[in-house]
This record gives structure tokens, C-alpha cells and sequence, in this order.
């Protein structure tokens, strides 16, 4: 039986509007050796996806990585009266990949919060 080859998908979910979070840019990052290695940019549609993973398959490899994802200019066009500055702006997640397999890293956002884990 082949193994399943490695990806990486993300959600946003705004948990003070109770809805996906559409318009959030999010960048990906690998650490290797000391090097930090700007993978790829994408931003959330309106289910709070990306269209494909943020990591396809084929560049898939076991490491260290970060999701940076730029809250601040969502927040802003999405909710009234915050004062700047924000309390978040840009929330850094730096996880391993440590197995060939489908990660999954969710973001429960709001204005003063956020939670993550390992999805499915």
C-alpha cells in the first residue's frame, strides 16, 4: 500500500462574528538549518480556506514550519471600534511536521484571542 504524501491546509474562523474569516492573508515559512525559507502566500476565501493547500503535496517535507497570518487587516475591515494599536496584528504558529500526512492548523480568531490545533 503507498503511503499518502504529506499537505497542509488552514481555516480561519472569526469566533467573535461566528462566521468564516474571508480576506485573511496568511504566509508559510520553513525553518531549515538555520535558514527561514518563504514558501508561499495565499489569502482565506469565504469558507475561511485556502483554494488548495498552503502546502501542496508535491513540495511536502518533514520540518519545522511557521503560519504567519495577517489578523490585523482583517480585524480592522471587519470590526468596529477596535483602537490601534491592535492587540493582534500578526500571529505567528510555528509547529513540526514530523510524519508523511495530511496537518491540519485551524486559527479560532477574534479581536483580543486566539486558539489553534492540530486538526483533521
Amino acid at each position: 500500500m503507498d503511503q499518502m504524501s504529506g499537505f497542509l491546509t488552514t481555516h480561519i474562523l472569526d469566533t467573535a462574528l461566528g462566521t468564516p474569516a474571508a480576506g485573511l492573508k496568511i504566509d508559510l515559512f520553513r525553518f531549515q538549518d538555520g535558514v527561514i525559507q518563504h514558501l508561499s502566500s495565499m489569502t482565506s476565501n469565504e469558507d475561511g480556506r485556502t483554494n488548495s493547500p498552503i502546502l501542496p503535496q508535491e513540495p511536502f517535507q518533514i520540518g519545522h514550519y511557521e503560519l504567519l497570518f495577517h489578523a490585523g487587516d482583517y480585524l480592522r475591515a471587519h470590526h468596529q471600534n477596535l483602537q490601534e494599536p491592535l492587540f493582534l496584528d500578526q500571529i505567528p504558529i510555528r509547529f513540526g511536521m514530523n510524519e508523511n500526512n495530511h496537518y491540519h492548523v485551524p486559527l479560532l480568531l477574534s479581536p483580543f484571542g486566539y486558539s489553534t490545533y492540530r486538526g483533521s
